[in-house]
């Protein structure tokens, strides 16, 4: 199977031709009965080899970073401080390892073969271990704390040096789920900086995350806008963008509502449920998923309490998960037609800002 992006490469490289990349999209179209627009379709795999790297790179990061612990890290006698210190020595040896080991893997799997999911996990594993470096080597310099100003502070700064290694990958590799790690590095920068400067804000930090999700939600949309057609790498940008911003605009608000704490009643259950359709109607005027798969779980729990306090008890699972996932594939099934109906409702200016409904068949090189 062959995704858009492989299609496109083909043309850039001459391969096929403009024309017959077009006819043959257009043939898919026809034979699915939908608009490809609609697809949001992202490379993740192109065949199985793309797997078997993905578990050796995995086995190699672990081994790497298992090492640099041991050299580095506190004996099996070591007590006290001192023990805190090598501690943070051994987190600082394997991030630096770690993150020097997935960028050079990089450079072959991503910069030469250009494999999708190896790529992403070697982006993951980069960020990841850049933050747990400098958060050891800060760890070896303080020594336990439990000033929260004094973490707060220190968060900001492994946020700030972690983003800023996220656009160095980005700069070099340009993996589209980068930008959703570099944000993701500065919401939590921004984050720690108010809690630093304002310490009893952490009594309100799902009002923060929900400020910092629509944020998000609203940078995904410029990279959205910029290529009404997708066509080329910026929609990729900014689906990994709708995936980040989702479970922090959806589980702020939910908990808000107070929907995991206890027994839910009948009206919280109907505005968890309300919300839902209304996340539905977002999700399709913007053409993404993503928040209707983060607020499922949520929905899932109303509806099922829900059921239970009309009485169906022993199936008051199994009720929920047939109205949901019914409801759900018959969504997908009519996503064009629904999507056409709710767009066609916007205003004018509104609707040239969102997706295209129908993508003319033409060809755009995604960006280097």
């Amino acid at each position: 199977m062959y995704s858009e992006s492989d299609i496109e490469n083909a043309v850039a490289i001459g391969a096929i031709t403009p024309e017959a990349a077009a006819a043959l999209r257009d043939s898919v179209a026809q034979a699915r009965a939908t608009s490809l627009v609609d697809e949001e379709s992202f490379r993740l795999i192109t065949g199985f080899n793309d797997i078997f790297v993905t578990i050796a790179a995995v086995l190699l990061l672990v081994a790497v970073g298992w090492i640099g612990f041991s050299i580095a890290g506190p004996g099996p006698y070591s007590e006290g401080p001192d023990a805190n210190r090598l501690v943070g020595h051994g987190v600082t040896l394997a991030g630096l390892l770690v993150a020097g080991t997935a960028w050079g893997l990089a450079e072959y799997f991503t910069g030469k073969r250009r494999m999708a999911l190896p790529s992403i996990i070697l982006l993951a594993a980069f960020v990841y271990a850049v933050a747990a470096a400098l958060f050891g080597a800060l760890i070896s310099i303080i020594g336990e704390t439990h000033d929260e100003r004094l973490l707060s502070a220190v968060a900001a700064g492994v946020g700030l040096i972690t983003a800023g290694a996220a656009y160095l990958h980005w700069r070099r590799f340009h993996v589209p789920i980068t930008i959703a790690a570099l944000t993701g590095a500065l919401v939590a920068t921004l984050i720690a900086l108010f809690l630093w400067v304002v310490p009893e804000a952490k009594d309100s930090l799902l009002w923060v995350l929900l400020v910092a999700g629509v944020a998000v939600f609203g940078f995904a949309m410029w990279w959205d806008m910029s290529d009404r057609m997708r066509q080329t790498r910026r929609s990729d940008v900014a689906f990994w963008l709708h995936l980040a911003a989702a479970p922090m605009i959806a589980h702020p608000v939910f908990n808000l509502l107070g929907v995991m704490n206890n027994e839910i009643s009948a009206s919280t259950g109907l505005i968890v449920i309300l919300l839902y359709v209304a996340f539905g109607i977002v999700a399709l005027a913007v053409d993404r998923r993503a928040l209707l798969v983060s607020s499922l779980a949520y929905v899932l729990y109303a509806l099922a309490g829900l059921f239970k306090q009309a009485g169906a008890v022993s199936l008051n699972v199994a009720l929920t998960a047939l109205v949901i996932g019914s409801a759900l594939l018959l969504l997908s099934a009519f996503w064009h037609s629904v999507r056409r109906i709710v767009v066609t409702a916007l205003p004018a200016d509104l609707q040239a800002r969102l997706p295209a409904l129908d993508r003319p068949v033409t060809v755009t090189p995604r960006l280097a």
